[in-house]
């Protein structure tokens, strides 16, 4: 009779204790989106030194809606009018530059890519089918902005606009490789133009010439965003 009793007693208070746990969870449920939305409020609500200069570091976005709408100034519409005159034509051309060893070598050891093709003169004259050392694709893609002349702030490409943001590639190729000692050149032109919500994309091809050969070291296609 005892352990009836005993065991009577253990499953009346189990049933005690699960009907207060759901009374609990229920209730905890209940209140769940208030209080998520009250933590929620006091994060925005955190006032931290660096946030308020946080914005200077992101790109503007161009979906954001505006407190203000307005019309283009009157020089970036004459930045559009002259970038859609140059669509399709070759826009530039620079000066020659000397792709040497000792630039090679600077990229090698700033980049840790080490390979005898680029950095061992000796060998490659034996074993290399190209019977010299050859530069680094991405030695001459980097070389870019300065083949383009793109990063002298004396000779802004497109001074009318506020701002304008590298936006990456959409496409690179190495079509033919550069010998040490070889002079390089870029020309490129404009081969797309896309209106945005402020300003415009743009899609430049950039063609990297090596003296006295058929084919480009690099072409590549450059996006940049420009900001009125």
């Amino acid at each position: 009779m005892r352990l009836v009793e005993s065991l009577k007693q253990g499953q009346e208070k189990l049933e005690s204790l699960n009907s207060e746990f759901k009374n609990r969870v229920g209730t905890t449920l209940k209140n769940w989106p208030e209080t998520l939305n009250k933590k929620v409020s006091d994060i925005r609500n955190l006032s931290l030194p660096w946030t308020q200069y946080f914005h200077f570091f992101h790109e503007p976005d161009e979906n954001q809606a505006v407190s203000e709408d307005r019309a283009p100034s009157e020089k970036f519409i004459a930045l559009r009018e002259r970038l859609e005159a140059q669509l399709g034509e070759e826009s530039y051309v620079g000066e020659w530059f000397e792709l040497d060893q000792n630039c090679i070598n600077q990229f090698a050891t700033v980049t840790g890519d080490q390979q005898w093709i680029h950095t061992d003169p000796a060998r490659a004259e034996k074993e290399s089918p190209f019977k010299a050392t050859i530069a680094h694709g991405f030695l001459t893609l980097s070389l870019i902005p300065m083949l383009t002349d793109t990063v002298n702030p004396e000779n802004e490409a497109y001074p009318e606009a506020r701002l304008v943001v590298n936006y990456g590639m959409n496409k690179v190729v190495f079509p033919a490789p550069v010998k040490a000692g070889k002079r390089i050149r870029a020309r490129t032109r404009i081969i797309q133009i896309t209106p945005m919500r402020r300003g415009l994309e743009l899609v430049r091809e950039v063609k990297i010439e090596v003296e006295n050969s058929k084919r480009p070291a690099c072409i590549a296609e450059l996006v940049l965003k420009l900001y009125d």
